[in-house]
């Protein structure tokens, strides 16, 4: 659940948590790495769409292999074979599902056709839909290296996941428009008065910011339908959600506070964030996601 979709890389990814419980820890170090090798097949260098897409197939080739017992093909780049046996000591020691790291592969791959096609999304449901296979996989994978399989934990993870997805997002919204994609849904266009044809990566930031805005309340929507899942976890994980949550939450703050001015000013958390994330995670309370605890607005150029 401690997922944002890239981060420098997956940054939320609990790798190096030192609530992690040890047990799982190289299982969830190979579900990185897995994910981090997709994820750079789909964004990083300038590799034509049809490339990187031929390659995320290879990617998927070697993990179901892995998963029906075929063995790793002659034909897997020598850069993917570490990955590729880590996670298939995960598979076997904790019988981890396949369908999740499919639904990764699906959403990675739909980022490079619909940024090739100049496709955007329609509605919050098509973004929606995104989320629940680029980011709730990852939420269902550590409940499962739980052991928890209740239908009630696993909306309110899918909830998180969804949520930390949506905030990613807006964080990154510079970032993702520079790269051809566009998170901005057509529907949200119409109801803040922006042109569907126009290009947000020129139009002025304040016309924008609304919409991010609004992107983060849906964020924060998520968050509440599941903020209550740490109490009913074991107490390591509840911890590792715990802070998860909260950190999500600092993050929609420093949005706030550049009034969703963040195509130009990426939002980024420093020390005296980590010290508030503590304290908040230590006060955690199940019943409701706090109200944005006011934060000195930031100064940005109009």
């Amino acid at each position: 659940m401690s997922l944002a979709r890239r981060v420098d890389h997956y940054e939320n990814f609990p790798v190096a948590s030192i609530v992690c419980p040890g047990r799982w820890r190289p299982a969830v170090v190979a579900l990185y790495h897995f994910a981090r090798t997709a994820d750079d097949l789909a964004d990083e260098g300038d590799t034509a769409a049809e490339a990187r897409l031929a390659a995320l197939a290879a990617l998927r080739h070697a993990v179901q292999d892995l998963w029906h017992a075929r063995g790793e093909p002659d034909t897997v780049p020598a850069a993917w074979r570490p990955m590729l046996a880590a996670l298939d000591a995960a598979r076997r020691a904790h019988d981890l599902p396949l369908s999740p790291l499919e639904a990764l592969l699906d959403a990675f791959e739909q980022d490079v056709r619909w940024s090739a096609a100049g496709r955007r999304y329609r509605d919050e449901a098509e973004l929606l839909d995104y989320c629940a296979r680029s980011a709730n996989p990852i939420g269902r994978l550590l409940l499962h290296l739980a052991g928890v399989r209740d239908a009630q934990a696993l909306r309110e993870s899918d909830a998180i996941c969804t949520a930390l997805q949506l905030i990613n997002l807006w964080q990154d919204l510079g970032q993702d428009l520079a790269r051809g994609r566009c998170y901005v849904t057509d529907a949200a266009r119409r109801r803040h008065g922006l042109a569907l044809e126009a290009d947000l990566r020129t139009v002025p930031e304040s016309a924008l910011a609304p919409l991010v805005l609004e992107g983060c309340q849906l964020a924060r929507q998520h968050l509440q339908q599941g903020w209550a899942l740490p109490g009913r976890l074991g107490a390591r994980l509840g911890w590792e959600l715990r802070l998860t949550l909260q950190g999500g939450l600092r993050v929609l703050e420093r949005i706030e506070a550049l009034h969703g001015h963040t195509r130009t000013h990426r939002p980024r958390l420093g020390g005296r964030d980590a010290l508030v994330i503590l304290g908040r995670a230590l006060r955690h309370r199940a019943a409701r996601v706090p109200a944005t605890t006011p934060m000195r607005a930031t100064k940005v150029p109009q």
